[in-house]
């Protein structure tokens, strides 16, 4: 199944192999972007949009590797699938290593690397999906005053309301008065929520 928003990204100069992969994609109903070289493809590269990077690790001026450390240095996080030739395969180990999500070697099953793209699109989905979500946290965390920002943090450590009222030099109904605040500005239902929001806080750096 396609995914309405999604984009896949195929960066090949081999011509015919771009056309033919470009054309079997289209007509599963997946929207497809081709480009012959890596620097046509960072030109019109938006982070916003969804989807994943198809990208031959051999290819003239710029190659695939090259292109995917130029986007780790842009904190991309579209997915990127790597083609490889027999010999490339340590390449693509490597780039592996530096965040591709999967590799396929040539010449490939079209069925292989069509699962590769859907695991790829799916995984950009939730990720993507996760930055919105931590988005609507981060938003809420900065509507607490800096008393409250405080508390909150004392609150996930599991520190009682005597310990904070102690620590801050408040008293303890002045406390519950800050927790309560906390717990309605964050829209959290309980403290253990409230734990997994700071813990994304902290993830997302």
């Amino acid at each position: 199944m396609a995914t309405d928003d999604a984009t896949i990204f195929i960066v090949e100069d081999d011509e015919a192999v771009r056309d033919s992969l470009r054309m079997m994609l289209e007509s599963l109903g997946h929207h497809v972007e081709a480009f012959d070289r890596a620097d046509a493809f960072l030109e019109a590269y938006d982070p916003e949009r969804a989807g994943c990077l198809v990208l031959d690790i051999r290819m003239p001026g710029m190659n695939g590797m090259e292109l995917q450390r130029k986007l780790n240095a842009m904190t991309s996080i579209l997915p990127i699938i790597f083609v490889t030739g027999h010999g490339d395969v340590p390449m693509a180990v490597e780039a592996m290593q530096q965040g591709a999500v999967d590799f396929v070697q040539k010449p490939y099953r079209e069925q292989d690397l069509l699962d590769k793209i859907q695991k790829a699109i799916a995984m950009d989905a939730e990720h993507r999906q996760e930055l919105r979500e931590v988005q609507v946290i981060q938003g809420r965390y900065n509507e607490l005053t800096p008393r409250e920002s405080e508390v909150m943090a004392m609150m996930v450590e599991g520190k009682a309301n005597k310990v904070i009222a102690i620590d801050l030099d408040i008293s303890q109904r002045t406390v519950e008065i800050h927790r309560a605040r906390v717990m309605e500005k964050m829209c959290a239902k309980s403290l253990a929520q409230l734990v997994r929001m700071s813990m994304a806080l902290k993830q997302a750096g």
